[in-house]
């Protein structure tokens, strides 16, 4: 017997807890390095100290740097930083300071997440100094089996479209002409019955089988149409007259008739894509609005919109209510990525990317979004592998972590 879902997503999460922690180095530096007097890290080399700091207080974040020999500050016209980032993934930028009046400034934007693989280089008076060490932050390791275990899937970004959709609600109907009741053509008893509810039936099958009271002779009574037996209101030594014997209907193909309300009538018109979903299952199946009817509904005082649908394998039944997504516009977009890859993660709304077994935070812009999929304005590149289903796991994992923000 398969185990209850709560319980896989617990064992999912001790997995996750287990196997995705940083290494105790990458905490230990982080944690234990050495900090200067502006709360930056604090490089040395013999007597000649720079603190490197990530500033964000009031501007876009910034390096800025001091550099001190013998614990004397220098000016910094007198020296030359260059600092050389390696982000996940291998991209590489680097920032070159430039000297104000009491420190060095980077001119570009030091952009989230601030985890990299960083390079300093310090040029003053004739020698060069050189450091390097790492600094991440919403970052984590995951084993293929833990993640495959953990139910973590990822997917390249690409493009797409965002369709503007409206949701309404709706009903299964059989198609006029195709649905028959069966009546007797001479009253008389019944002799045989050959068809029960639920029945698949040709055209021109026997159903049934009456004595006539005219002729006294037995004659057959045949399905007018090939379909499914809906009801049968007769039995054996009934008395069949002029009341319905069976109902046959095709449910080969239905229709689908969708009440629209306020603006949804104003835009929805025929020829529109719609996507039909099951409301006790939740199955789905894509067809095409054909017409919008001319009357309303006179207990809703909606308007009727209609569309066929393909029943081939019968899993679809009259009188069934669904709910319906119709698909107005369709915007292309460069980026897109499902809605559930989305979390919010400090105060940014992020994704979160794979490279190896490596997963990491990653800020990013949205613009428009429908039921399935939201576009990326900024902070992916087209094929990057982002976690697309359980990304609350691992953002649990990456929280737990403590990753320090290195400034």
């Amino acid at each position: 017997m398969k185990n209850p879902i709560w319980m896989l997503l617990a064992a999912a999460c001790l997995a996750l807890a287990a196997c995705g922690q940083p290494s105790p180095e990458e905490h230990e530096d982080a944690e234990h390095a050495e900090r200067g007097p502006h709360g930056g890290r604090l490089l040395r080399d013999g007597d000649v100290a720079l603190e490197l700091a990530i500033f964000e207080r009031g501007v876009p974040p910034e390096f800025r740097a001091w550099v001190t020999t013998s614990g004397e500050a220098v000016d910094p016209r007198a020296a030359s930083v260059q600092v050389t980032l390696t982000r996940l993934g291998g991209v590489r930028e680097t920032h070159v300071l430039q000297p104000r009046e009491d420190d060095l400034r980077g001119t570009d934007e030091v952009v989230e997440p601030h985890s990299f693989d960083v390079e300093v280089q310090l040029a003053l008076q004739g020698a060069t100094h050189r450091w390097a060490y790492a600094s991440y932050e919403g970052r984590t390791t995951l084993s293929e089996a833990i993640a495959r275990e953990a139910g973590v899937v990822t997917a390249p970004v690409s493009g797409g479209v965002i369709r503007d959709e409206h949701e309404v609600q709706g009903l299964l109907t059989t198609i006029d002409g195709r649905r028959a009741q069966v009546r007797a053509r001479f009253p008389g008893p019944v002799r045989e019955v050959r068809a029960a509810v639920g029945d698949h039936v040709r055209a021109g099958q026997t159903l049934a089988v009456i004595e006539s009271n005219l002729s006294l002779t037995p004659y057959d009574v045949k399905a007018p149409l090939a379909g499914t037996v809906m009801a049968r209101d007769i039995g054996v030594g009934d008395l069949a007259s002029d009341q319905q014997l069976f109902e046959i209907a095709d449910l080969s193909s239905l229709w689908v008739d969708l009440h629209l309300f306020g603006r949804d009538a104003q835009h929805i018109t025929p020829g529109l894509p719609v996507e039909i979903v099951r409301l006790s299952d939740d199955a789905s199946a894509t067809t095409t609005l054909e017409r919008v009817l001319p009357g309303t509904a006179t207990a809703s005082q909606s308007t009727v919109a209609r569309a066929t649908l393909v029943n081939a394998d019968g899993q679809w039944r009259p009188g069934a209510a669904v709910r319906a997504r119709v698909t107005v516009s369709e915007t292309p977009v460069a980026l897109r990525v499902p809605v559930a890859a989305l979390q919010r993660f400090r105060d940014w709304q992020v994704v979160f990317v794979r490279v190896g077994e490596t997963y990491e935070v990653r800020p990013i812009e949205v613009g428009e979004r429908d039921a399935s999929w939201v576009e990326v304005r900024s902070g992916l590149a087209p094929g990057d592998e982002v976690v697309v289903e359980q990304s609350y796991l691992v953002k649990a994992d990456i929280e737990k972590s403590g990753a320090t923000h290195d400034h």
